[in-house]
């Protein structure tokens, strides 16, 4: 993740700017405004940590927007501390030293976005672990918050999961309303294969046995098995083998923890879930600030 990328940045200034952390009434009137503090972020759960990245751009764009000079500020964490790896409940993440005032101005704005991220990486690995020993990989979807889709994202990555679309641009994907506006399945199809860039992989969503026999007919470059039982995968997975040698298979649909290792049995290359970022919940993390001496 390129936190100081202009997209990520504009994002974390929306952030801040919501809050109105420049505004901080009761910081302002209960805060000596050169008092030195430290945060310390704790894990209150066995997490997966994402997000920690944003710690200094937050810090960064606060005093920019701060009416009054804050200071310099460190963020330190322990080497084997970093965006991917698993934590347990009481292991600090993160220690901020800054102007006080700052660090409480900021405080919610980067437990909330932290807690989020760390939320869905949590959740992915949850499911990569549901699969161990298949060779099946964890997809996300475009089921994520509008505006947040990049560190959703990113999000999934830290938690071992394989990134989807991250937009309409940038894949083909034929789905049922294509498919029933755009004349049907073979109709279809061909239109995107015609008219597709090069290198461009046409995937092709697939709800029942007729559908299927299109798509192979029709040649897509990738098939996805949407809301098909895991026996009825496994059938159709040797079908498009036998097929298509070679074209990815992907298995989607109310996918959930108890479920997704009998579609990796199945033979699927990979699972999509929506949960991953419409459903996860944030993990449970607090910051103690207290005051220092430089």
């Amino acid at each position: 993740m390129d936190w100081k990328s202009k997209r990520i940045r504009t994002l974390l200034e929306a952030a801040l700017a919501e809050d109105k952390v420049a505004n901080d009434i009761t910081t302002a009137l209960t805060i000596e405004p050169g008092l030195r503090a430290s945060g310390t972020i704790i894990a209150k759960q066995a997490c997966v940590v994402s997000g920690l990245g944003c710690i200094p751009v937050f810090l960064d764009i606060f005093a920019k927007m701060s009416t009054r000079p804050v200071g310099r500020f460190e963020v330190v964490s322990h080497p084997e501390i970093f965006d991917g790896v698993k934590v347990k409940k009481g292991q600090t993440l993160a220690v901020i030293r800054h102007n006080a005032a700052s660090i409480l101005s900021c405080e919610r704005v980067i437990l909330n976005l932290m807690q989020r991220m760390s939320g869905i990486a949590t959740l992915t690995n949850e499911f990569v672990k549901a699969m161990a020993g298949t060779k099946t990989k964890v997809l996300d979807t475009r089921k994520t918050i509008p505006g947040l889709r990049a560190l959703d994202k990113y999000a999934v990555c830290c938690g071992g999961g394989v990134n989807h679309r991250l937009d309409l641009q940038d894949g083909i994907l034929i789905k049922n309303n294509h498919i029933s506006l755009g004349g049907g399945l073979p109709a279809a199809l061909e239109r995107a294969l015609k008219g597709r860039k090069a290198g461009q992989v046409v995937q092709v969503e697939v709800r029942t046995p007729l559908e299927l026999e299109q798509a192979i007919a029709g040649g897509a470059e990738s098939i996805l098995l949407d809301n098909m039982t895991p026996s009825v995968v496994k059938k159709a997975v040797k079908q498009i083998r036998a097929a298509l040698p070679g074209v990815p298979i992907e298995a989607s649909g109310n996918m959930n923890l108890k479920t997704v290792r009998d579609y990796a049995m199945a033979g699927v290359d990979f699972v999509s879930v929506g949960a991953l970022t419409h459903s996860a919940a944030a993990v449970d993390l607090s910051m103690r600030i207290t005051a220092d001496v430089y």
